[in-house]
């Protein structure tokens, strides 16, 4: 978020919230994943995550609900596709940051022994 200027309205920040929600979920974040890999169709994307076909579609619905994934049709099939670029850039920012913390905090525990 901006850290000058004027605040960000109620409005814009729940839409924000939503999007966070949707990749705060790591099925939905598995399924992220394989589409940062390149468009996947559903069964596709059921067989790579090993999810049901169920519970795959709910959680593709969340994520094109909060405009981070986007769909087409293809014949009979649907074929989705990360819609927002900046998908990759949030979730290489996060594994890194992680990362960091992780290793940070394993120095620290082999340290501690």
């Amino acid at each position: 978020m901006p850290t000058s200027g004027p605040p960000i309205p109620d409005a814009f920040l729940e839409s924000i919230a939503q999007r966070f929600r949707a990749m705060g979920e790591p099925s939905r974040l598995r399924i992220l994943q394989e589409l940062m890999q390149g468009e996947r169709s559903v069964k596709a994307l059921i067989e790579s995550t090993g999810l049901a076909q169920s519970n795959t579609s709910r959680h593709l619905s969340a994520l094109y609900e909060s405009s981070l994934v986007g769909r087409r049709k293809a014949g009979l099939e649907v074929i989705y596709f990360v819609e927002d670029p900046l998908v990759h850039k949030l979730c290489e920012l996060m594994c890194s940051s992680e990362r960091l913390r992780l290793e940070a905090a394993l120095k620290e525990a082999n340290h501690a022994n």
